[in-house]
């Protein structure tokens, strides 16, 4: 069994949307990381609302954006065209992914690959060293099982590592993967590790307090 799901962006309100239209912080150190090495076809695997698109064509990236949604490369594709920006679009799914053999030079995919049961993030783990270039680079994230997710025994399990996540939202019904160190190591066993770290951010909601950890992965290939 292989699944992926989209977000449903279209039930995201204008306020959520503009909070996930801020780059993330480590975007900025991946922008400067490329940059000096020469890097300049980017693949924004998940683009989302384009935050890592606009971010990267703005400073001279040949950016491609691709999700499985496609209100998402809509919105992103609108961001852009206002912006004066020319990019490549493509709707569909992570599993199989679009794209010739040694295609990128670096890909993003934050908060994305874990969309997917346990063998379709091996599926796509794959994939991205498949459209890789030698030497190239990807960043991506990976849910933990000390997340809070993980923990909630309610959630229907799909294998022994990927819950459906329940609560009301754009991520209803979505499959989440979570993972160990050992699962993140030996899940990108065939690229070299560049770094590996796991960071936890607390939040308050709806007066309860609760935990996300992710690991934050650099590998090359």
């Amino acid at each position: 069994m292989s699944v992926s799901k989209e977000w449903q962006w279209e039930i995201v309100n204008e306020d959520q949307r503009e909070f996930w239209r801020n780059p993330s912080e480590e975007s900025y150190w991946l922008l400067n990381r490329w940059k000096g090495q020469g890097k300049q076809d980017f693949l924004d695997l998940g683009c989302g609302m384009g935050r890592h698109s606009i971010l990267f064509g703005k400073n001279g990236f040949h950016v491609y954006c691709y999700d499985l949604s496609g209100e998402a490369v809509r919105s992103t594709r609108e961001w852009a065209e206002q912006e004066g920006l020319t990019f490549e679009y493509a709707v569909g799914d992570m599993l199989n992914l679009p794209y010739a053999d040694d295609s990128f030079d670096c890909i993003m995919c934050r908060n994305v690959i874990s969309h997917s049961d346990t063998k379709g993030v091996v599926q796509t783990a794959a994939e991205i060293h498949r459209v890789l270039r030698p030497g190239g680079e990807c960043f991506l994230t990976l849910a933990s099982k000390d997340t809070w997710g993980w923990k909630q025994e309610e959630w229907p399990l799909l294998d022994s590592n990927t819950r459906v996540r329940m609560n009301e939202g754009p991520e209803k019904g979505i499959p989440h993967f979570y993972a160990d160190r050992r699962d993140a190591k030996e899940l990108f066993r065939e690229f070299e590790t560049v770094s590996l770290s796991q960071v936890e951010t607390w939040y308050d909601h709806d007066g309860q307090e609760y935990n996300s950890a992710h690991f934050h992965i650099l590998i090359r290939k």
